[in-house]
Order: structure tokens, then sequence, then C-alpha cells
């Protein structure tokens, strides 16, 4: 059946396409427009604990050479150095929790030496590292 009209020069389905708007990024409308990389060795607190322990033990075994507070304090500071010598190896060619946890525990523990060291001074009234 035909009405004697022409046919509409407009289709729905093709043609016409709304605006389309800008995301404001809170829900991400696609893939993110440039590469995302992975860390080989991510940070985990396992590797945080395991670093701490074994800076710990490491810098326990040191000051036990010490026989008075002035090779204590020698003994830890040297102990510290390599300590965190290994850590710096760590966060270059290893596992970055490691190195973090070593570094932690071997600033508190030149923390520790270094307030035996000015109780001692305090207490004395002589320089205990001379």
């Amino acid at each position: 059946m035909t009405t004697g009209q022409q046919p509409l020069p407009y289709d729905p389905g093709a043609g016409y396409r709304p605006p389309t708007r800008n995301p404001s990024g809170l829900f991400p409308a696609g893939p993110p427009t440039r590469p995302t990389y992975r860390e080989p060795h991510p940070v985990t607190g396992i590797g945080v604990a395991v670093g701490g322990g074994v800076a710990a033990l490491w810098l326990l075994l040191f000051g036990l050479l010490g026989t008075d507070v002035s090779g204590y304090a020698w003994w830890t500071l040297l102990a510290g150095l390599l300590a965190w010598l290994a850590a710096l190896v760590l966060v270059r060619h290893g596992d970055r929790g490691v190195a973090a946890g070593i570094a932690i525990v071997t600033a508190g523990g030149w923390s520790i030496a270094a307030a035996v060291v000015a109780v001692r001074w305090a207490t004395s009234g002589n320089w205990p590292l001379w």
C-alpha cells in the first residue's frame, strides 16, 4: 500500500548520533591511554618482615662482639653500614620490601646505639667512643 507520499529522507538508525561527552575520570570509559608498567618485585609485608628480622639478627650478632659501650657502638655502626650496602644492592637488583625492612631496623639499631652512648656519656661525663 502506498499513500502517495515521498519516503522520509531521514532514517532514524543512520546518520544521527548524539554528541559524545568526555568522561570525568571517576569511572574510566575504556582502556588507559598509556601503558601500565608493573614492578617486577612488588613490596610485600612478608618481605619487609623478613628483611627486618634478618637485620635485627645481624645487628645483634655484631653488637655482641663488643665488650664495652665503645665496642658495642663501633660494631653496631659497622654492621649497619654493611646492612645498608646490602639494602642498596637489593633495591637495585632484588626485593625492595626486604631492603626497606633492613633499612628500617638498621636505623632503629643505630638509634639504640646512640642512646646507649648518650646515657653513658651523661652518667660518666666522659665521651665513650674514644
